[in-house]
């Protein structure tokens, strides 16, 4: 019974939630580039999020909403 249940969840990552990454491995060896277009858009996404980040942390500075006192964070 348990050997059974261990193996449907075997099947179910080797066969269906890793298929992305097989596809990815395969194509690789055509066309780095296009393996790689995950990554590029997580790179996208990252630097995106820094950008909006900077953005904010300067609206708040701006404003003189930043607490720079020393003793603002406990663990200064």
């Amino acid at each position: 019974m348990f050997r059974s249940f261990f193996e449907g969840i075997q099947w179910l990552f080797e066969k269906i939630l890793f298929l992305p990454h097989e596809t990815l491995r395969e194509i690789e060896l055509s066309s780095w580039w296009i393996a790689n277009c995950v990554n590029f858009l997580f790179l996208f996404i990252g630097i995106i999020a820094l950008a909006y980040w900077s953005k904010k942390l300067k609206d708040f500075d701006d404003n003189g909403e930043e607490d720079k006192d020393v003793t603002a964070h406990s663990f200064l």
